[in-house]
């Protein structure tokens, strides 16, 4: 079949096109770079701005006796009697201080849930979680309070840094769910009202721990 003289001068046009290197109209936001400014200081108060904005709790404790009297403080004062914790780490601090309201029961009956996390994402107020933690994946969507313990080491700017430290950390091994909690969770699916807490807690708190 013949090819008139236009079309071919198109389809020479064409192939001279995609043999050259094509600029990204927006190299920022390819590859490894990211749009959002990096921020290396300041990410604990950064953090508080955002998960506090989207209704979350967020406690400061300066040291792991600051915590315990904070979550003592907080049971007294909400009434708890059942708050399940099923993390030993959590669990062998937590048991030093005799905190009665503490146990490692029926999570249906739970007044309220204590876990750890992966990591805590500054720039979006982001609580990261796993099913490769000992709470799983039940527990901390299913009672009506979680409390998260974290600690400053675990915070990152972005979900990238997330990312990577959880590459950095499992390898080739990622556990088989990994969540992001940003606040209670909240619809407005409903006459386009907002509800807090039908898909998960109505509360989240997070208490985090200076080292």
């Amino acid at each position: 079949m013949k090819i008139s003289p236009a079309k071919e001068n198109m389809l020479k046009r064409i192939r001279n096109a995609l043999s050259q290197s094509v600029q990204l109209p927006f190299p920022n936001s390819e590859g490894n770079s990211s749009v959002f400014k990096t921020e290396n200081e300041g990410l604990e108060l950064k953090f508080a701005e955002e998960f506090t904005r989207l209704q979350g709790k967020f406690v400061f404790c300066t040291g792991k006796g600051e915590l315990i009297e904070n979550l003592r403080t907080l049971a007294e004062k909400k009434e708890w009697q059942n708050v399940l914790c099923q993390t030993p780490l959590l669990m062998k601090t937590l048991h030093q201080n005799e905190l009665p309201f503490l146990n490692q029961g029926d999570m249906h009956h739970a007044d309220a849930a204590i876990t750890d996390c992966e990591y805590l994402v500054a720039r979006t107020g982001t609580a990261v979680l796993s099913s490769a933690q000992p709470s799983g994946r039940a527990l901390p969507v299913y009672a009506p309070v979680h409390i998260i313990i974290a600690y400053t080491h675990q915070l990152v700017f972005d979900l990238k840094d997330a990312f990577s430290k959880l590459k950095d950390k499992y390898g080739n091994e990622l556990p088989s769910a990994v969540s992001f909690a940003t606040g209670p969770s909240r619809t407005a699916d409903i006459e386009k009202t907002l509800v807090v807490g039908i898909h998960g807690p109505k509360e989240v708190y997070v208490f985090l721990v200076d080292e």
